[in-house]
């Protein structure tokens, strides 16, 4: 079995174009063509995670987080991302990351936050539009290597002239995850680009969930179930609303572009984590944000990525990790 094998399931699960535009998600180190002798599956991937692969020899690891996000420019060691790049390399151990892709699933980091919790009735919070429309505006030939170039990532493109001697207008539908690279080709040819969503939401793919509590809890009881089934040292919450908890929504990591979903799908409580001092302000008397941590918020994704891989692979070991990579401490 090839990591392309693997590779391509995990595609199957989580589509490479539902990760958002900032995302590093996919094949970070290694070849696709390498035979797999073991998986590692980690939220974190950094130095200690390497070298726990290593000991258990396994030469695949399967992170949720990405440890590259911005190009690298020296490989001297300097800080942790460029040490766990040199370390895998060094030992032949390739990397993969699920990140957002898998958050915007169905059968992704949220749904196991709201398994966890005890929700039932659950669905995408934020359901979104997985393409893209661009238009651009070039003057000059150029145009023409340009729409070369951008047929490579859609298929759906047309060129005509514009209003102006000289000018030229491409149009295309493109999946959101290409947006760089078509705003590269944009820029490589001076064209003016202007980006919009095609298509309708999709239902199953989108930020964030929501669901319902069995039998609703008082305030104050479902904060303290939060924290015990979540497993989190702390949860920061706003004021009490006074008010049974019945509708929750949650988000794993940052979730906090979500708040304004939560509120008009009317939760009563929002979890998530990341949030500013500020930000907490935003909750304005019509619900509760409850703050749980990073880490906390996405741990299970671990025994979540393990249980897809176990599914369908069974001629190699899939270890879940024995490292904690939370960076935060509690007192």
């Amino acid at each position: 079995m090839k990591i392309k094998d693997v590779t391509r399931y995990l595609g199957s699960i989580a589509p490479s174009n539902y990760q958002e535009s900032y995302d590093n998600s996919g094949l970070i180190v290694g070849h696709k063509d390498t035979e797999v002798t073991g998986i590692i599956v980690s939220l974190d991937c950094i130095e200690s995670i390497v070298d726990e692969a290593i000991e258990k020899g396994c030469n695949l690891i399967v992170a949720h987080h990405p440890i590259v996000f911005r190009g690298l420019k020296r490989f001297n060691g300097s800080d942790y991302v460029q040490r766990t790049v040199i370390k895998a390399i060094k030992h032949d151990i390739a990397i993969f990351a699920i990140h957002t892709n898998l958050d915007n699933v169905k059968r992704g980091v949220n749904k196991r936050i709201c398994d966890t919790i005890g929700l039932v009735n659950t669905k995408i919070l934020s359901p979104k539009k997985v393409s893209q429309r661009v238009r651009i505006a070039f003057h000059g030939e150029d145009a023409k290597e340009a729409v070369a170039q951008i047929k490579k990532i859609s298929s759906d493109i047309v060129l005509y002239k514009g209003a102006e001697e000289g000018d030229f207008i491409v149009e295309a539908i493109f999946p959101g995850v290409k947006r760089g690279k078509i705003s590269g080709i944009a820029a490589e040819f001076d064209g003016k680009a202007s980006f919009s969503e095609a298509g309708e939401a999709t239902e199953g793919v989108g930020s964030g969930m929501i669901g319902e509590l069995a039998v609703p809890m008082e305030e104050k009881a479902f904060l303290k179930h939060l924290k015990t089934v979540m497993k989190t040292g702390c949860v920061k919450y706003t004021n009490p609303l006074g008010k049974k908890v019945k509708k929750v929504a949650v988000c794993g990591g940052a979730g906090g572009f979500l708040l304004n979903s939560a509120i008009s799908k009317k939760a009563d409580v929002f979890v998530t984590s990341d949030y500013k001092y500020h930000e907490f302000f935003d909750a304005d008397g019509k619900i509760i944000i409850a703050d749980i941590g990073h880490f906390e918020s996405e741990q299970f994704t671990i025994d979540l990525l393990h249980e897809i891989l176990t599914e369908k692979f069974t001629t190699f070991a899939i270890l879940k990790t024995g490292t904690v990579t939370n960076p935060v401490n509690y007192l």
